[in-house]
């Protein structure tokens, strides 16, 4: 997943503007308390930020790929996270 691909997706599932305010205020506790914005910038894959957001808004799996995407995998050693 590419960042542009995530900001797609924050979008597309939470609408913009609640998204682009999740993005950017919501520390994400998985990511040691980082907001999505500062993961993203500090180098963590987008699929990471993406799931780990998804996981803290309790986004159910059926509705976190939007209508046009594909789940890519995960990286390596994320479940031990």
């Amino acid at each position: 997943m590419k960042e542009r691909e995530f900001w797609q997706l924050v979008e597309e599932v939470f609408g913009r503007g609640y998204g682009r305010s999740l993005a950017h205020d919501q520390g994400l506790s998985r990511l040691g308390g980082m907001t999505a914005v500062e993961a993203l910038a500090a180098g963590e894959q987008p699929r990471v930020v993406w799931n780990v957001l998804c996981d803290q808004m309790d986004v159910p799996d059926s509705r976190r790929w939007g209508d046009d995407h594909a789940a890519p995998p995960l990286p390596v050693g994320f479940a031990d996270r």
